[in-house]
């Protein structure tokens, strides 16, 4: 059972898909609820059975399908009456919801009070005993469906990411503008009593300036932020950027508008200064990679959710814990939502960021460091060397930016390192100021130059360099060929005293391949860059009718991209290294296109990881599914190569890096006071060399040697790879038969075809 409520959100069709054929590949008849709460309440055509073939197509779709409205009846108790009848009458016993924290908790008073409405049916007549007794209980599962991302005790809800790709769209094609005549902007973002999209984007922007409700700017803050603005314009920059959330208010409660700022701005300053508001454009368009694979993961946590409720099991809410879907308690999400909301209107302004959650923290923390504040006067006398190794990628310039000017602010000489270790060894290396950075931050590739060469031949010159410019610390951003570098940097230290300096690998590229890390910078522009290819050729595939693409991708021999875009984009099947296939598997998919052409979906989509297998190639599988599907359907075949490392970075490599590079800097700040002895560095443990991951959903900092047992050298992959589980979903999703493991959740189920069982 199907419910959408209030608003429609990009992603939300993603939840629908997979709620309903998870739900049908348990045996469940599913139903749609067209138009939220009021076609519950009104029934009717409104209430209408799923198919399979009836969620095709869906998942490149912003909104929702189904419909969303607003319902006064649903609000009183004789409209959730008719509801309940409705739902009496079809025998449907279990209600997904997809709403905010108002929509899910007037779900959660329809199931606490279904009992009593049953009785209020029975007297009046219009159920029978035999239909309350089938009915006797209503089980409730509910999704975030929200782009403020203002729901408690979930990492990310479903709609927030693509809403800042529509913002970072608009802030990208407004600060050319801007530079060009020396402007300020100041842009309104959604947010009447949340700030994440407005902080998050000024973090990937770089903004001079964010206003949130959570955190009034101090008394006096329009001084403070002419005098912000004055000094960008004194060190060179041709643009002023200020994000305002539409509930940004004042200490004393007071509204803080984009008009307010702007006659601030042009009266004091007499900068040209124009004022956009976004409005609803953020809550449209196609949803990004990552809402499609949220609300996919999110529906079939849902499902499975509703199959384990037994009468005492309390409504809960399926949410994001870093790379997990967990279920929590509704209400207790709904109450600590609330407490934020309390917290905000009685002035505890700390205690209200906290109640947000450890990413919104982290975002706030972050934006501290890097705006409001001045370089010190005092300084370290330390260099930090920064350089790329690898591919470039998306994402990497926004990671040097931020390293860059948080080392400044720690009083440090920060040194470009042009061409990776190269440049190292060649000396081609010279310091950089503020201003060297500036308008980094969204701008795809490497401005500093990366190559794949390893230290290891060339460490004699590069330990010459070191010493000659005096580095004290090296940041290496890069994919795999950083992390066996800075291996071989540790490793040489026996030989060359001058490499006992600390170093930090982040990690960054576009095949997510890195140990020590569940993401790596890049890694997201290269998904939703193969997901919008994907949504064009099925596009061209719908048109031709009875037509399968095959599509390589990147990555290696590390199958992250062709999996995870392959749930996003809804494909049939993904090959990749770590999930071995034969010729039986290739039969098995093959019977499976020619089955699929027999209904009213006829168009196919395979994806293969570049290096999945040496034998069976691109070319192999094109030729193969050519002839099996001779006079069934034809096939055509792309190789999207390296247009998926360029491109401008989204949101969250620009917000990953941004958070990664300041986060490496002053973790190098805190071992160089450790190494300091006897008047210079010394640094020669295994803690002083780490890889910066994201590890569910914290950044930690692991020893480079720590990390060599759970690396497979010859294959340049983790041995452990937490997004192999979420296959299962890709197959069922596409109608394969096989089980499906959610062991993740922390309760271990085995779904077979129409049953449901525990599994030890």
């Amino acid at each position: 059972m199907l419910l959408y409520l209030l608003y429609c959100i990009s992603g939300m069709n993603a939840a629908v898909r997979a709620t309903v054929r998870v739900g049908i590949y348990t045996g469940a008849k599913v139903y749609f609820v067209h138009e939220g709460y009021q076609g519950l309440v009104d029934g009717g055509d409104n209430i209408r059975q799923a198919t399979w073939e009836s969620v095709s197509m869906m998942l490149q779709l912003g909104g929702t399908v189904i419909g969303s409205a607003r319902c006064q009846d649903f609000r009183s108790k004789e409209g959730r009456a008719k509801a309940a009848c409705n739902l009496v009458k079809l025998g449907i016993t279990n209600l997904c919801v997809i709403g905010g924290d108002g929509s899910l908790t007037g779900a959660n008073e329809f199931r606490n009070e279904w009992s009593e409405l049953l009785q209020i049916l029975l007297k009046a007549g219009k159920i029978t005993a035999e239909e309350a007794k089938r009915s006797s209980h209503l089980n409730i599962v509910g999704m975030v469906g929200s782009i403020d991302n203002d729901f408690c005790g979930t990492d990310m809800t479903i709609g927030t990411d693509s809403a800042l790709h529509r913002i970072m769209e608009v802030v990208d094609a407004i600060t050319t503008t801007a530079q060009s005549h020396q402007r300020a902007f100041i842009l309104e973002v959604m947010g009447r009593h949340c700030g994440y999209l407005a902080l998050v984007t000024a973090l990937a922007c770089g903004a001079d300036w964010v206003f949130i409700p959570e955190m009034p700017p101090d008394e006096g803050w329009e001084d403070h932020l002419c005098r912000r603005l004055t000094y960008q314009r004194s060190i060179g920059n041709r643009l002023n950027v200020i994000i305002v959330a539409e509930g940004a208010l004042d200490r004393h409660g007071k509204p803080i508008t984009c008009d307010i700022i702007k006659n601030l701005v042009t009266k004091k300053l007499s900068f040209d200064t124009r004022a956009t508001i976004l409005g609803h454009v953020q809550r449209g368009g196609t949803p990004s990679a990552f809402d499609r694979i949220l609300g996919s993961r999110m529906g079939v946590e849902a499902v499975m959710a509703l199959l384990e409720a037994t009468p005492d099991t309390p409504a809960c809410v399926v949410s994001l814990s870093g790379n997990m879907a967990v279920r929590l308690p509704l209400m207790e999400c709904v109450q600590v939502t609330k407490e934020v909301t309390k917290a905000m209107a009685e002035g505890r302004f700390e205690e209200a960021v906290k109640l947000r959650g450890k990413s919104f923290e982290n975002n706030w923390n972050t934006y501290k460091l890097l705006a409001h504040v001045t370089a010190p006067d005092v300084k370290s006398n330390i260099n930090i060397a920064i350089l790329n190794v690898g591919a470039p990628c998306a994402g990497m310039n926004a990671a040097v930016r931020s390293a860059v000017r948080i080392g400044i602010l720690q009083g440090h000489n920060m040194l470009a390192v042009h061409d990776g270790f190269d440049g190292l060894a060649h000396g081609t290396i010279e310091p950089m100021a503020w201003g060297y950075v500036g308008g980094w931050t969204g701008k795809g590739g490497s401005n500093l130059g990366t190559k794949r060469s390893l230290p290891a031949s060339m460490i004699e010159e590069i330990s010459l360099n070191i010493a000659k410019f005096n580095i004290h610390a090296l940041v290496i951003i890069g994919g795999f060929e950083a992390f066996v570098g800075g291996l071989e940097l540790v490793t040489a230290r026996e030989k060359f005293e001058e490499l006992c300096i600390p170093l930090v690998v982040i990690p960054a590229t576009v095949s997510n391949n890195v140990p020590g890390s569940d993401f790596s910078i890049g890694a997201d522009t290269a998904l939703n860059t193969i997901t919008t290819t994907c949504d064009r050729i099925k596009q061209s595939a719908a048109g031709t009718k009875r037509r399968v693409f095959i599509i390589e991708t990147m990555g290696g021999y590390c199958g992250y991209l062709a999996t995870m875009a392959g749930l996003a984009a809804g494909a049939d099947a993904a090959y990749i290294y770590e999930d071995p296939f034969g010729i039986h598997d290739l039969e098995t998919n093959v019977e499976h296109l020619l089955e699929k052409m027999k209904t009213t979906v006829k168009r196919g989509l395979i994806l293969r990881n570049e290096k999945c297998n040496a034998n069976y190639t691109t070319d192999f599988l094109f030729n193969l599914y050519s002839e099996e599907g001779k006079g069934v359907f034809d096939c055509r075949k792309n190789v999207l190569g390296h247009m998926q490392q360029g491109g401008t970075p989204t949101p969250f490599d620009r917000n990953f890096g941004t958070k990664m590079g300041a986060k490496a800097v002053l973790w190098l700040t805190d071992k160089l006071k450790e190494c300091y002895r006897h008047g210079r560095i010394f640094a020669n443990t295994p803690d002083s060399a780490c890889v910066l991951g994201m590890k569910k959903r914290a950044m930690i900092f692991q020893p480079l040697f720590d990390l060599k047992e759970d690396t497979d050298f010859e294959h340049r992959i983790p041995k452990t790879e937490w997004w192999l589980k979420l296959r299962p979903i890709l197959k069922i999703l596409a109608k394969y038969k096989i089980s499906l493991d959610t062991s993740e959740t922390h309760l271990p189920l085995t779904i077979q075809t129409g049953v449901l069982s525990s599994v030890e």
